[in-house]
C-alpha cells in the first residue's frame, strides 16, 4: 500500500465572469493569483489557480472560468461546500470583512467544536471558513487581508452523496480515520496540515447536483510521483475506472469518478507552480504548457481580458 494521503491538494470549480472572479478571490478573499493559464481540455476557457504566495499544495483553489456560463445546481454526487482554514482569533474579522464587502454569508455557527463562517462567492458557490487555533502559520500572500488574519489554506470540503459507504471506504484507505458525526454529516480526517478533513453528508433524498458556475468540478488530494500509479492501482481495486497519468505541467494527475459521483484526481505534489515563472511574478501572464505554445496567438485572442 502507498503511503497515507495527507489532505486535499486543490479544488476546481466551475465560474462564470473570469474577471469578476479574479475580483472575489483575490481582493475580497485575498488569495494570491499562483498561474494564469487555460483550461488544458478546452484552450478557450482560462484556468486560474489562486492560493498562498507560492501556491503550495493544500491552499490552491483553481476556476474554470465560462463567460457566460449557466448556474449549476449543488447536490449530491458533488462537493457540497469548500472550506478554508482562518486562524480562530480572526473570526470577528471575516465575519466584518464579508459584510462590509457585501457578501452573501450567514452568521456564523459551531460545527464539531469548531466556529464557520458559510457564505457563498458571486456565482453563489458554497464556501466557509473554519476557525481554528491550531490554523498553522503559514505563507500567506501579500495583499489586502492583514496576514494574521490571512486565509491559510484548505480545511476541508464537504461532499453530498445519496449513499456514503463507498466512498467513505474509499477514503479510509487513503488515510482519513472516521471521526465525529452529527446528523447526517460523518467526518473524516487525515493527517496533514491543511486540507485534512473530508466530510459526507449523506441524504438519499436531496436532488441531483447539476454541473454549472458555482458547482465544484473535482477536488484533488495530494499523492508523490512515486506512489502515483499504486494509487491508480488503488482505485482500480476499488472498482472505479481511473485516467492515465496526465502530464499537467505543475503536477500530474490521476482523476477517477467515485461511485458516489464525486471526481476525486490524485495529483502529485511537485513540480509545482515555479516549474515555468519565478515565484514573485506568479500569475502575471498567461502561462502555457510547451505543447500549447504554437497555438498562443489563437488562443490568446479566443480568450477575454482579465
Amino acid at each position: 500500500m502507498p503511503a497515507d494521503i495527507p489532505g486535499i491538494h486543490h479544488v476546481t470549480a466551475i465560474a462564470s465572469d473570469p474577471s469578476r472572479n479574479l475580483a472575489f478571490y483575490t481582493e475580497t478573499l485575498g488569495l494570491r493569483l499562483v498561474k494564469q493559464s487555460v483550461n488544458q481540455d478546452d484552450t478557450s476557457v482560462y484556468h486560474l489557480f489562486y492560493g498562498d504566495h507560492g501556491g503550495s499544495p493544500g491552499t490552491s483553489m483553481t476556476f474554470f472560468p465560462y463567460a457566460g456560463a449557466q448556474p449549476g445546481q449543488v447536490g449530491t454526487g458533488q462537493v457540497q461546500t469548500t472550506q478554508f482554514l482562518i486562524p480562530e482569533s480572526a473570526v470577528d474579522y471575516w465575519t466584518d470583512r464579508l459584510a462590509e464587502a457585501g457578501v452573501d454569508a450567514d452568521d456564523p455557527v459551531e460545527r464539531f467544536g469548531d466556529t464557520v463562517i458559510p457564505f457563498r462567492d458571486p456565482d453563489g458557490l458554497p464556501l466557509e471558513l473554519v476557525g481554528r487555533a491550531d490554523a498553522p502559520a503559514g505563507d500567506p500572500p501579500e495583499g489586502p487581508v492583514p496576514e494574521d488574519h490571512a486565509i491559510r489554506g484548505f480545511f476541508g470540503v464537504t461532499l453530498s452523496l445519496t449513499e456514503g459507504g463507498s466512498t467513505a471506504s474509499l477514503l479510509e484507505t487513503m488515510g482519513f480515520r472516521e471521526g465525529e458525526s452529527k446528523g447526517h454529516r460523518q467526518r473524516y480526517e487525515a493527517d496533514g496540515d491543511l486540507g485534512y478533513v473530508v466530510d459526507i453528508v449523506e441524504d438519499p433524498q436531496a436532488p441531483r447536483g447539476q454541473p454549472g458556475a458555482g458547482t465544484v468540478h473535482h477536488v484533488a488530494f495530494q499523492v508523490t510521483a512515486e506512489e502515483q500509479a499504486e494509487w491508480r492501482e488503488v482505485l482500480q481495486e476499488h472498482g472505479l475506472r481511473p485516467t492515465e497519468i496526465i502530464d499537467r505541467k505543475w503536477f500530474e494527475s490521476v482523476y477517477a469518478r467515485t461511485n458516489g459521483g464525486v471526481l476525486f484526481e490524485f495529483a502529485t505534489e511537485e513540480p509545482g507552480y515555479t516549474v515555468d515563472e519565478e515565484l514573485e511574478s506568479l500569475g502575471e501572464r498567461l502561462v502555457l504548457p510547451e505543447w500549447f505554445e504554437d497555438q498562443r496567438e489563437q488562443i490568446e485572442a479566443s480568450l477575454p481580458e482579465l
